[in-house]
């Protein structure tokens, strides 16, 4: 949901100006021609950083992903643990209610490994070309499948993970504000202050999102991903800690809270968990995008940097899932709801003994988590914005232009939130068409651009995932549309 991608005109080549880093190389002697205007193409390509020294692409200096190159270790474990932890972990004891103990650890172990290799397949393939730096998720996969397919297979998933995930986090967001407010003042006999509206609460969200949006680039961002990183572990860790230390409610049962009647139903509730768990591992459609933030030369190619990056953050990840599916599911086996997860079942069974502070910090600590999610996922919409922007007027957006831009994308994820506050319920659907950009296409791409030996096992391995990995994705489609037919959909349209 909401513009991603941008159809551009890429067939053929534009004059651009110079960008401040062509003036700067003129500056040093680097360039020694004196144009005024020189041209480049345009087409879905990637940033180029092996050309001679009198060629340079301005247009990526222009462009919120590429403008900055300046990133390090740490900023892209902040930006990476920041996109891949959230509110979806809290699910995972819904999962593990119908796979039981030791399915559960095994899948979420696998799926874990699994996502873990895509990274590094997307890692490795940012320079897979000598020279070419692939930095946004769609120049990889028309790269890698021609301009037609990759669009057509990457567009849609695109979309929804930046766009998508954006009206889900104003919705998380602002649900955590007015349960905050109730928290902290509805008890007080002092407060007279009234609740605002569920879309009021949206609105306040997205304004802060979009004031925090104001930040020039991605790299700018870094120390925003920190407070993100640090909220997000924080509010798992807590919920966690204080699931065990409060004990267990009694009559707690570790087996499915409503059987099914048919066979059907059984499997839709093995893929529905299943989906679970391969849906709380998400980032990978910014990956390439955080990656594009680091410097990078023939003799210190980007590629080792940024994987030290995604193994820092990945460990503190883990660290934070399987203790909450584990500790969750034995504190509350099969009471947690698909709707709430966790942190509603640990408010309504452990709420009245818990102080205010604690549960305001909760909920405080998501919402700030949510607010600094927002501008990862929100960071290639304003890049495509203002790719169509440049495209045409060929100079860099003025101020006032990108603050339009950010605005207008605003107000549209707000809109989506408003009028569609049941998004929650059909994440299972639409991540099931999603997922292949997590689990095949990189292992697809590998194929394509590597061409590993025919049957060898490096082939094999890839060709294997990927064929899997769209089998799954097409069964956790088709489960979670027979439980929306069966159990029904509640469409609150425009009632958040």
């Amino acid at each position: 949901m909401g513009e991603v991608v941008v159809e551009a005109d890429y067939s053929s080549e534009i004059p651009l100006h110079h960008s401040r880093r062509h003036d700067e190389m003129q500056e040093r002697g680097q360039d020694g021609k004196d144009d005024h205007q020189f041209a480049i193409s345009v087409a879905d390509s990637p940033d180029i950083i092996s050309k001679p020294s009198n060629w340079h692409n301005p247009q990526e200096a222009w462009l919120p992903i590429t403008e900055s190159r300046n990133g390090n270790v740490f900023s892209v474990t902040f930006h990476i643990l920041c996109s891949g932890i959230g509110m979806q972990a809290l699910l995972l004891p819904v999962a593990f209610a119908t796979l039981g103990w030791v399915w559960g650890i095994i899948c979420l172990s696998i799926a874990f490994v699994w996502q873990l290799y895509t990274i590094w397949i997307l890692v490795r393939l940012h320079e897979s070309v000598a020279g070419i730096r692939y930095s946004r998720y769609l120049q990889l996969a028309i790269a890698s499948f021609g301009p037609k397919l990759g669009k057509l297979l990457a567009i849609f998933p695109i979309m929804y993970l930046s766009g998508g995930s954006c009206a889900m986090l104003i919705i998380i967001g602002g649900g955590a504000m007015q349960s905050f407010f109730k928290i902290m003042c509805d008890s007080e006999g002092t407060c007279h202050a009234k609740s605002l509206s569920g879309a009021e609460w949206f609105l306040v969200f997205t304004c802060i999102a979009i004031l925090i949006a104001q930040l020039p680039n991605l790299h700018s961002i870094a120390w925003t991903s920190l407070i993100g990183c640090i909220t997000g572990v924080g509010f798992c860790t807590l919920i966690w800690v204080l699931s065990i230390t409060k004990g267990r409610p009694s009559g707690v049962s570790y087996s499915p809270s409503e059987p099914a009647n048919s066979d059907m139903g059984k499997i839709s509730r093995i893929l529905n968990a299943l989906g679970i768990v391969a849906l709380v591992f998400r980032g990978h459609n910014v990956v390439l995008e955080i990656q594009g933030t680091l410097p990078s030369s023939s003799k210190h190619p980007s590629h080792k940097r940024m994987w030290k990056g995604v193994i820092v953050s990945y460990i503190l990840i883990a660290m934070c899932q399987f203790p909450l599916a584990i500790a969750g599911f034995w504190a509350y086996g099969n009471q947690i709801p698909y709707n709430g997860g966790l942190l509603s079942t640990f408010s309504k069974i452990h709420g009245h003994s818990t102080s205010k502070f604690t549960m305001g910090l909760i909920y405080a600590l998501v919402i700030v988590s949510c607010l600094c999610t927002f501008q990862i996922y929100a960071m290639p919409v304003f890049d495509n914005l203002e790719l169509r922007y440049t495209t045409k007027m060929k100079q860099p957006c003025p101020r006032w232009v990108r603050t339009a831009l950010r605005l207008f994308f605003g107000g549209l994820v707000f809109f989506i939130s408003v009028a569609f506050p049941f998004l929650g319920s059909l994440a299972p659907l639409v991540g099931g068409i999603t997922l292949p950009l997590t689990l095949a296409y990189p292992c697809f791409m590998w194929i394509s651009l590597k061409k590993p030996r025919p049957n060898g096992a490096a082939w094999s391995l890839n060709l294997g995932l990927g064929c899997f990995g769209v089998v799954f994705s097409l069964l956790l489609a088709v489960a979670a549309a027979w439980t929306l037919a069966d159990k029904g959909l509640h469409a609150n349209f425009f009632k958040p």
